[in-house]
């Protein structure tokens, strides 16, 4: 057997049907499309149509609400910091910041910030800076010796803020007048 004698099975690639192409083809004429209507033509929007009666993804009513501007934080949990710690993927002495826990694999820094949580098992005396902590997972790292820094997290511009300042009112004629 050669490279160029190498082909797929008989039947395994199925050539397209050419439609349009005169009585002979099997597809002409209307070339598969019936007859006449808004269905032979090209363009058709009519997928949730029901004859003129309210659709059903219109009839039922709408549920929930996303916020756009919600924040998306990483989540650390403390059985697997403990891990790393284990492991020598962190240090001890040194302070946990977000950087650190991107270098150690825990996060990958495209989130909002950090959020710790209580899951696991946690028994190292360290400092931690985090964007947020669960009240469990304070009080874990409090009870093991070390401490958690909460930082605020990254501050979004107002439209307040950019609105320049109102200029004060100029004097009319009828005010100057009456100085």
């Amino acid at each position: 057997m050669r490279l160029n004698e190498i082909s797929d099975n008989p039947g395994a690639r199925k050539s397209r049907m050419r439609v349009g192409r005169g009585i002979g083809s099997g597809k002409g004429k209307t070339a598969g499309r019936g007859v006449k209507g808004q269905k032979a033509r090209t363009g058709v929007r009519i997928k949730g149509f029901e004859g003129g009666q309210m659709p059903l993804h219109r009839r039922l009513p709408k549920r929930g609400f996303k916020q756009p501007f919600r924040k998306h934080y990483e989540v650390v949990n403390l059985g697997d910091l403990q891990k790393a710690l284990d492991s020598g993927r962190l240090a001890a002495q040194a302070g946990i910041t977000a950087a650190v826990l991107k270098q150690a694999g825990l996060i990958n820094g495209k989130g909002d910030g950090v959020r710790l949580l209580a899951k696991g098992e946690f028994k190292a005396k360290i400092a931690i800076e985090v964007t947020g902590a669960s009240k469990a997972a304070l009080a874990a790292v409090e009870q093991a010796g070390g401490s958690v820094k909460l930082l605020q997290p990254k501050a979004e511009a107002t439209p307040e803020a950019e609105k320049p300042k109102a200029k004060a009112k100029k004097k009319t004629k009828s005010a100057e007048a009456e100085e």
